[in-house]
């Protein structure tokens, strides 16, 4: 599984470690991504999401239905058929 936000699309990023000589060498930054259920109450149901924890305070803040679609509308998120 990718590590992707379902709902913010936040992803890997590559930087550099810095040694105290400036040595650079590449790394990685991971987003802060939990297996997390919603209750959609609209549809009396249940989803899993992996979502980044910025994802889960936007949740909070707008719904997870309307979260979800608007993950579907900038095409993040895609629905298992």
């Amino acid at each position: 599984m990718s590590r992707i936000c379902q709902i913010t699309g936040k992803k890997v990023m590559v930087g550099n470690n810095v040694s105290h000589s400036k040595a650079r060498t590449k790394r990685r930054f991971y987003p802060n991504l939990q297996r997390k259920r919603f209750y959609i109450v609209e549809e009396d149901r249940w989803v899993t999401l992996r979502v980044s924890v910025a994802a889960m305070r936007t949740i909070n803040k707008i719904g997870v239905l309307s979260a979800m679609n608007r993950a579907k509308a900038a095409g993040i998120l895609v629905e298992k058929s």
